[in-house]
């Protein structure tokens, strides 16, 4: 198998991936439209080029880490994307949170140059990306997804295949509906113990190995404990907008959230709150707001 992995977007999970494979000794190439981002990238080992096109010379396998539907019809389809490479039997490793449409966009544009796009969305959070806890949502073809076993392998601790193309990003919308729900039930939670004259620390040490636990209440408690989100993981923008191609996706099939509809006010509030660029652990401070809770 060839070493060389391509990333295209060097962002948290980007970074977080191409950090992974670089220690299991594959050779990265790596391109991020911010400067500082690709630097970094340089500075952990990685080799990095000037456009996406680039990547896919250089790497039989590529992966994509992108913020938006703009963002990667840019990647497959700009003046400098995908389809501009000389690369051939490319196989190109979608992870991106994206609706259905966008991804299926890029495969119609991609498979007739014999480009095989995998959708393979990752479950976990920027933190659980740097400590390889990662889950992949994968789908597409078969054939393509078992040959990149050891990069899976190298940058996660899961995989599930899920069969046709298009499936990954539907699990991966009913997994992020899940911690969209068990966020605000974590930050909700630890608000009343505060209340009732818990300490907050003394409510994640009991709670997280109980009954009640969840894995956003694992993974984002301690940040809720400290009652600190700037250093964030998942900003609540990036929820908010996770939230809309939620919100569509259930409308398209008619298809009733209430709890979830519920749940998504509060990333609203946040918000409001100025706390859009902080990690979405910054719910538990909504509801301490609406508890009448002011920290010391």
């Amino acid at each position: 198998m060839n070493k060389t992995v391509g990333v295209v977007g060097l962002g948290i999970m980007g970074s977080a991936m191409a950090h992974h494979l670089l220690r299991a000794g594959f050779r990265v190439v790596g391109y991020d439209i911010s400067k500082q981002a690709a630097e970094a990238f340089i500075a952990a080992g990685g080799d990095a080029v000037g456009a996406p096109c680039d990547v896919a010379d250089r790497a039989p396998v590529v992966i994509l880490s992108l913020p938006s539907p703009e963002a990667l019809a840019n990647v497959v389809d700009g003046s400098t994307g995908l389809l501009q490479s000389k690369s051939s039997n490319l196989i190109v490793i979608e992870t991106s949170t994206l609706s259905i449409d966008a991804k299926q966009r890029a495969l119609d544009l991609l498979s007739p140059r014999g480009v095989h796009l995998l959708d393979c969305p990752l479950s976990g959070t920027g933190s659980q990306a740097r400590n390889k806890d990662l889950v992949v949502f994968a789908s597409g073809n078969e054939t393509a997804f078992r040959s990149c076993n050891l990069i899976f392998d190298a940058m996660s601790r899961r995989q599930v295949y899920l069969g046709a193309f298009g499936n990954g990003t539907i699990m991966k919308l009913l997994a992020n509906h899940l911690v969209t729900i068990h966020n605000v039930a974590a930050g909700e939670a630890m608000a009343l113990g505060q209340k009732a004259g818990l300490d907050p620390q003394l409510i994640y040490d009991a709670l997280t190995d109980s009954a009640g636990s969840s894995r956003m209440f694992q993974v984002r408690g301690p940040l809720m404990v400290s009652g600190r989100y700037d250093d964030a993981t998942a900003k609540v923008t990036t929820i908010l907008k996770d939230i809309n191609i939620i919100s569509e996706f259930a409308r398209g099939l008619d298809t009733p959230m209430p709890l979830f509809a519920a749940a998504s006010q509060y990333y609203f509030a946040a918000v409001g709150q100025g706390r859009g660029d902080q990690d979405c652990a910054a719910v538990c401070a909504v509801s301490e707001t609406f508890a009448g809770i002011r920290r010391n």
